[in-house]
């Protein structure tokens, strides 16, 4: 499936998040935490606020790397995300929802005092699939 989303690169906050939880997860690839990450955002049910992201750090990937397998079903999931939240489906709309799902879920998993080794990666998941 062809993405709209060529080329991902974070803020330094974003980077500097990863960096705490590189450090706590043991996880050391920044495409596995970010996949965390915006797959955090999207199980909120607001819409992520529309604030300014300064892509000014020096980590980038393209949408393959940043997906992996995944890809497809990541991509899936922001149209589908995008259209419940009656934003639509255009390229720009899913570039720039996507930009905003996943500095907001970083900065959720980089906030959240129970994240302190990986498998609080997979507690919060299980958490949010049961609760």
């Amino acid at each position: 499936m062809e993405s709209p989303i060529k080329q991902i690169r974070l803020s330094q906050t974003a980077k500097e998040q990863l960096i705490k939880l590189k450090r706590y997860t043991k996880i050391e690839q920044w495409n596995i935490l970010c996949r965390w990450g915006f797959c955090r955002s999207l199980m909120e049910p607001s819409i992520p606020s529309p604030v300014p992201i300064i892509l000014d750090s020096n980590v980038e990937m393209t949408w393959r790397v940043f997906g992996g397998e995944m890809a497809d079903i990541l991509l899936i999931a922001l149209k589908q995300r995008c259209y419940q939240d009656g934003l639509g489906t255009e390229k720009e709309t899913l570039i720039h929802q996507f930009r905003l799902h996943l500095h907001r879920g970083i900065g959720y998993l980089a906030g959240d005092i129970n994240i302190k080794k990986i498998e609080n990666l997979l507690e919060l998941s299980c958490e949010k699939e049961n609760g």
